[in-house]
């Protein structure tokens, strides 16, 4: 199973996203796309793990999940990889908000999967979510800026999803299995960024 963990955003922030990411489509119709159901903050991608490994890697996430607390975030700010020079391949929404507990999450996971006995990549985690990739890489400056601003999208993330990607599938991303973040203060029970 080709594996990733991975915090999905609500409807309401999905439907931010969707109408950037139109006027985008409109300015620059040849990138490919992204399409809604592949909206999502990746914590860490797994690979592929062998169907032995998911007991150890389950009960792995599970305890660093119960080990953090729900995370209020927002989908604000373009960017692309590679950051640097005029061609890029993959455009993205940057991610805000309680970015330092993100990553404290993000690393978490990944001593999950280590402990599971499954190699993860150690590079530098950036949260974002991937709204469209140019092959062969361009200059994607003109997109940026027809994506314009975000309306506001907070959220707040309480469970961790495994997710496995079924490239050629009607259902590209099925979660497998989700956890919820483990602990909350009463000031963590935000109505207006609770997620339905």
């Amino acid at each position: 199973m080709r594996l990733f963990l991975a915090l999905n955003p609500p409807a309401a922030t999905l439907d931010a996203l969707g109408e950037a990411v139109e006027r985008g489509r409109s300015y620059a119709p040849r990138l490919r796309w992204t399409a809604r159901d592949g909206w999502h903050i990746t914590l860490v991608f797994l690979g592929e793990v062998e169907e032995d490994r998911l007991p150890d890697l389950t009960e792995a996430i599970g305890a660093r999940a119960r080990e953090h607390r729900p995370l209020s975030l927002a989908v604000e700010g373009w960017g692309r990889f590679p950051p640097k020079g005029r061609r890029s391949s993959v455009l993205w929404a940057g991610v805000t908000g309680d970015t330092d507990a993100l990553d404290s999450l993000a690393r978490g996971m990944r001593r999950a999967a280590r402990s599971a006995r499954i190699p993860v990549e150690r590079r530098p985690y950036v949260p974002h979510v991937t709204v469209a990739r140019s092959r062969p890489p361009s200059d994607l400056t003109g997109t940026l800026d027809a994506l314009g601003a975000l309306r506001e999208n907070g959220w707040r993330a309480r469970d961790v999803h495994l997710v496995e990607s079924r490239p050629g599938s009607a259902d590209r991303y099925r979660t497998v299995r989700r956890w919820a973040l483990g602990w909350e203060t009463d000031s963590d029970r935000s109505p207006e960024l609770d997620t339905p």
